[in-house]
């Protein structure tokens, strides 16, 4: 009974000391360092508060997209990124329903995470258990969670439908503190799952048969893959929106692609996120645009522009071992 009641009195606490923890960062380290930078450049957006909140959260998903994408792209397992996406807007619509209907507080990132979480151990148990191919079952988990999410948002006479809207398209403007606090600790768990199982996740990526002989769980990494994407697609949501997180997942990790061994594609990858989600990111603000489409269209321009390098490079090459071997 003692231990409950310390365990309770406690937890006021520990809430505490994170909100102070996050407040410290945001504004004496994070936001001081900004501030000098705003002034050193004379660029008075990355004096912005709330710019500043948008810019922490887009080099988080420009670092959690690309390193867990990286292992579905090859695994050629990209739109489940969009499958858990469209869960995970279920998930939203499900935490504005209960808070229009019971009057609660529930946090619809919080609802959106659980039901994506559920939503991606369901897609790989339908493969696992059930023998069903990855995109049937993509499919069926896809329509079903944005079946149950159009529903929630009309069972209340479109009273939750403006609240959605951001969720559904990203938005600047929802980049709260508390959302922040929770993208950086997503963004710490992601990479510290990825770089503990980083050699299984490989091995089951790029010989899955090879992998299991030689002992390892490939059911139950492909599991940790699967929930990693999860928490990856509701951290991004905020920004990216539910119709176009999933090209993050993708679009980088195909710009670099031209990069040999997987490690350096997956740091060229992380980069060309960080280009596209500042960058967007700033061109949203200074023209009022959506976050999301703003983002994909400049990674979209990247992965062209790599394309074109790549190729241009390679006929200068070609050019120049013909004159190697006239010479």
């Amino acid at each position: 009974m003692a231990g409950t009641t310390l365990a309770t009195a406690s937890e006021p606490l520990v809430a505490a000391g994170a909100t102070g923890l996050r407040d410290w960062f945001l504004d004496d380290a994070y936001g001081a360092a900004m501030r000098v930078l705003a002034e050193a450049l004379g660029v008075e957006i990355l004096a912005s508060p709330f710019m500043q909140r948008a810019y922490l959260a887009a080099v988080c998903v420009a670092v959690i997209c690309p390193v867990v994408g990286s292992f579905l792209v090859h695994r050629e397992m990209g739109l489940i990124g969009d499958t858990l996406a469209h869960t995970a807007f279920a998930g939203v619509a499900l935490g504005l329903f209960v808070n229009a209907a019971f009057e609660l507080s529930v946090s619809p990132l919080l609802s959106a995470l659980v039901v994506a979480v559920i939503a991606a151990v369901l897609v790989q148990t339908l493969v696992e258990r059930l023998g069903l191919y990855t995109d049937t079952s993509l499919a069926m988990v896809l329509t079903g969670g944005f079946a149950l999410g159009s529903v929630l948002v009309t069972a209340t006479d479109g009273g939750i439908a403006v609240g959605i809207d951001a969720y559904l398209f990203g938005s600047l403007a929802t980049v709260s503190r508390g959302n922040v606090g929770v993208l950086l600790a997503l963004t710490v768990l992601v990479v510290a799952v990825v770089a503990v199982a980083y050699r299984p996740l490989l091995y089951a990526t790029f010989d899955e048969t090879a992998a299991r002989a030689a002992g390892i769980g490939v059911t139950r990494y492909n599991y940790v893959l699967v929930v990693l994407t999860a928490v990856v697609v509701v951290g991004a949501m905020q920004i990216m929106g539910v119709i176009l997180v999933a090209a993050l997942l993708v679009v980088p990790v195909a710009t670099a692609s031209a990069v040999r061994g997987f490690r350096r594609s997956l740091v060229a990858a992380v980069l060309a996120a960080q280009v596209a989600t500042i960058a967007g990111a700033t061109l949203s603000y200074l023209f009022g645009v959506a976050a999301g489409g703003t983002i994909v269209l400049v990674a979209l321009g990247c992965y062209v522009a790599s394309r074109v390098v790549a190729l241009a490079w390679s006929r200068v090459a070609d050019v120049w071992r013909r004159t190697a071997r006239a010479v």
